[in-house]
């Protein structure tokens, strides 16, 4: 028996916007499914057009300080400190397929402090994790801590903006009770037939 996408209403996605309907056939042609998360937020399709327009520029780009496996790993370790599967799973996949490591994105979501990881990137998660989960601690010396690991203003800038974004995600995955897609167990993990 498969779980519902969502506590809400799903749409058919014949009856979404064009723009939006045209965005999840792109995905599911190049994933080859379609991840819960775009079903589930049709339900209220303008604010999945903000979502998804606000995840992209966040989170499809390299810069010098964060690439687009690193914005993977800051989503996957704070989900797991906020609990949220749907998160945790799905961006595991794609942490493993943008780092082309089948190992790291599991071993940031069970304890990323024992993860193999570079000092850079250990501070970026010892930050981003505290924002996560006691936000008011944040202080000045963690935004210098990223600065000194060689994130200039915009990346700063993109981990606290990460962090804040997948907050919000996963709470809408709880809230909406959204499973992960079993497709996205496998990610990374196997050769693509």
């Amino acid at each position: 028996m498969t779980a519902p996408v969502s506590r809400f209403p799903v749409p058919d996605r014949a009856d979404l916007p064009e723009d939006l309907r045209e965005r999840y056939d792109a995905v599911e042609e190049k994933s080859g499914f379609l991840p819960n998360v775009f079903a589930a937020l049709a339900h209220r399709p303008a604010e999945a057009r903000a979502f998804f327009a606000f995840h992209d520029a966040l989170m499809d780009k390299d810069t010098p300080g964060l690439s687009t496996a690193d914005r993977e790993l800051v989503v996957v370790a704070t989900s797991a400190a906020n609990d949220c599967l749907y998160c945790v799973v799905a961006h595991g996949a794609i942490a493993r397929i943008r780092s082309r490591d089948r190992f790291l994105a599991d071993q940031v979501a069970v304890d990323w402090r024992k993860a193999p990881l570079d000092d850079r990137m250990r501070t970026v998660l010892d930050v981003a994790v505290r924002l996560a989960t006691t936000p008011a601690e944040v202080t000045p010396d963690d935004l210098d801590a990223l600065r000194a690991q060689g994130l200039d203003e915009e990346d700063v800038w993109d981990v606290g903006a990460i962090v804040s974004f997948f907050a919000l995600s996963n709470r809408l995955a709880h809230w909406l009770a959204i499973p992960p897609n079993e497709e996205f167990y496998l990610l990374g993990r196997v050769p693509r037939s």
